[in-house]
C-alpha cells in the first residue's frame, strides 16, 4: 500500500470551513475514485446525527453535524499526503499541524464512530426538545385540539405527560412527541 512499509492507516482530523464539510468529503471521495489518493486514503467520515423537528404537525428529519468544521480521514501519512489533504478546497488545516499531523487515538475513533452507529441504531433525537411548563396542543388521538401544559418529559421513551383541562379539571395525558406540537 505505502512505499516505505507503513501500511496501517490512522485517523486524522481535517479542519474545514464550517458548512463546507460535505464538499470536502465529496472532493476527497472524487480524488479516491480518480486513484490519486486511493493508495493512501481509505475512508472519509463526517460525524452526523439525525434529529427531527415538528413543523406544521409534520415530522421533519434533518442531519446535523456533531463536530461542525471537522472531517475525519483514515489515511496513511507518507510523503506529501499531509500537503495534498491540506490543499483540498475548503480545508483550513490538519489537527497537529502540517509538519507532524496528530492521529486520533483508537479510543477517540471508537467513541466517535460508535456514537454515529449508536445514533443510527437508537433512532432520531428531537432537535427542539420539549420543556416542562411549555404550552402544547394535542394533534392526534381522542384529545385532538386540546391545549395543555407539559408536566413531565421522558426523552428515552419519547413521551410527555401533558396536563389538559377536561370538564374544568386538570387531567394528565401521556402522549408521544409526535402527538403534540408547540403553541
Amino acid at each position: 500500500m505505502a512505499d516505505n512499509g507503513i501500511t496501517t492507516p490512522k485517523w486524522y482530523v481535517l479542519r474545514a470551513i464550517s458548512g463546507k464539510e460535505a464538499k470536502v468529503k465529496e472532493y476527497i471521495d472524487a480524488e479516491i475514485a480518480n486513484k490519486s489518493l486511493a493508495p493512501y486514503v481509505s475512508q472519509v467520515l463526517i460525524p452526523t446525527e439525525k434529529t427531527f423537528q415538528v413543523r406544521n404537525g409534520k415530522r421533519v428529519v434533518k442531519e446535523r453535524n456533531c463536530l461542525p468544521g471537522y472531517v475525519l480521514v483514515q489515511a496513511v501519512m507518507v510523503g506529501d499526503m499531509a500537503f495534498k489533504l491540506r490543499n483540498t478546497p475548503n480545508v483550513v488545516g490538519i489537527l497537529g499541524g502540517m509538519d507532524n499531523p496528530a492521529p486520533l487515538q483508537e479510543s477517540e475513533v471508537n467513541r466517535l464512530v460508535g456514537r454515529v452507529e449508536e445514533i443510527e441504531e437508537e433512532g432520531i433525537e428531537m432537535l427542539e426538545p420539549y420543556i416542562v411548563g411549555e404550552a402544547v396542543k394535542v394533534t392526534e388521538g381522542p384529545f385532538r385540539g386540546f391545549s395543555g401544559v407539559i408536566d413531565a418529559v421522558n426523552n428515552e421513551k419519547k413521551k410527555l405527560t401533558v396536563m389538559v383541562k377536561v370538564f374544568g379539571r386538570n387531567t394528565p395525558l401521556v402522549l408521544g412527541f409526535m402527538q403534540v406540537e408547540k403553541e
